[in-house]
């Protein structure tokens, strides 16, 4: 089971390698593939029915006697796969994320990181994917990301999520299979409201390094006499806040 994600906001075009084959004239097929039997074996190919992207013949087994695959280098594996799974682990106060994503400063990666950091980097258009694990009653702070939009799938548990404009906030319950969306710039929120852990799959459109301002930043980043002024409170009631360790 796969959970795809493509970095377009318009309709996804896709050509198969089948239908690329059968919208060729078969006098051209047979001069570029070349087959013994020229353009009359080209003529012996016949359309399936049904889209062989997702249906398997139902005769496999006699058309395929032997299916074997060569594990290709290690430095060109590392440029498209990520062991997310198994990857370091970013606890918060209210959970774990996890992601495979672009660095600025390498320093810290293994090899095979390095690798595929540096390769989600020398692409214009490309994701940072994440696993976010909240647990149950935790809740992922109001934070919004500068430099990408953000889509989510949720695989276990339930929640509730807020987003947040200026003047507006809308506010609604997830569960396993929704999906969720925060257009670029967009402050948001998602608390775990199950007796579960709330577990999602986390993409964002950019392949550099993710640029994220969280409420506790900005808050505690903000002159305390600016937030005096802004509350009508005074200056002093400002240290109540807690600072996050280092």
């Amino acid at each position: 089971l796969f959970l795809l994600f493509f970095t377009t906001h318009e309709e996804l075009q896709t050509l198969d390698v089948d239908d690329a084959f059968f919208s060729t004239p078969e006098d051209i097929a047979a001069r570029a593939l070349q087959p013994r039997g020229g353009v009359n074996f080209i003529r012996t190919f016949k359309k399936q029915a049904e889209d062989q992207a997702v249906n398997l013949p139902p005769n496999l087994n006699e058309l395929v006697q032997n299916a074997t695959y060569v594990q290709s280098p290690d430095k060109l594996v590392w440029q498209y796969f990520y062991d997310l799974k198994g990857s370091a682990q970013y606890p918060f106060p209210g959970g774990i994320f996890q992601w495979a994503r672009y660095r600025i400063n390498g320093t810290g990666l293994n090899e095979t990181e390095k690798i595929f950091s540096e390769s989600l980097n020398k692409h214009e258009n490309t994701l940072t994917l994440a696993t976010l694990r909240i647990f149950s009653n935790g809740l992922g702070q109001p934070h919004f990301h500068f430099n990408a939009n953000e889509m989510g799938y949720v695989i276990s548990g339930c929640g509730q999520v807020g987003v947040i404009l200026a003047g507006v906030t809308a506010s609604f319950n997830i569960g396993i299979g929704d999906v969720i969306f925060f257009p670029v710039g967009t402050q948001h929120y998602i608390k775990s409201i199950c007796d579960e852990d709330l577990f999602l799959i986390l993409a964002y459109s950019t392949g550099n390094q993710l640029e994220t301002l969280r409420m506790n930043d900005y808050f505690h980043k903000t002159a305390d006499h600016i937030l005096a002024q802004l509350f009508f409170k005074e200056q002093a009631e400002f240290k109540n806040f807690p600072r996050a360790a280092k």
